[in-house]
């Protein structure tokens, strides 16, 4: 069974940092690419950040670019995003997927003073 579990979400001040992490099961984690998107409540969903398989390749979305950071650890199945020098318009749900396998259900990124 396919799983994706993000954790890390919160409520942050604006300036501040969260690091989001993602577990994977049931499938070859090593062997694809990993996606992070987040949608805001009446905005599109929007990728912020891609990581490729091997994680030696990264892409970023202009909005987070210089603050957001993703790895992948393949020994452990995982996946993280550091989002710092957060801003009140980062907040959103934000979940990690995989193409062609599945995504996530998210968790709340709030930024807020």
């Amino acid at each position: 069974q396919v799983q994706l579990v993000e954790s890390g979400g919160g409520l942050v001040q604006p300036g501040g940092s969260l690091r989001l992490s993602c577990v994977a099961s049931g499938f070859t984690f090593s062997s694809y690419a990993m996606n992070w998107y987040r949608q805001a409540p009446g905005k599109q969903r929007e990728l912020v950040a891609a990581i490729t398989s091997a994680g030696d390749n990264t892409i970023y979305a202009d909005s987070g670019r210089g603050r957001f950071t993703v790895t992948r650890d393949n020994t452990k199945n995982t996946a993280s995003l550091q989002m710092n020098a957060l801003k009140p318009e980062d907040a959103a749900v934000c979940c990690c997927a995989v193409p062609r396998i599945g995504r996530g259900r998210g968790t709340q990124v709030t930024v807020s003073s």
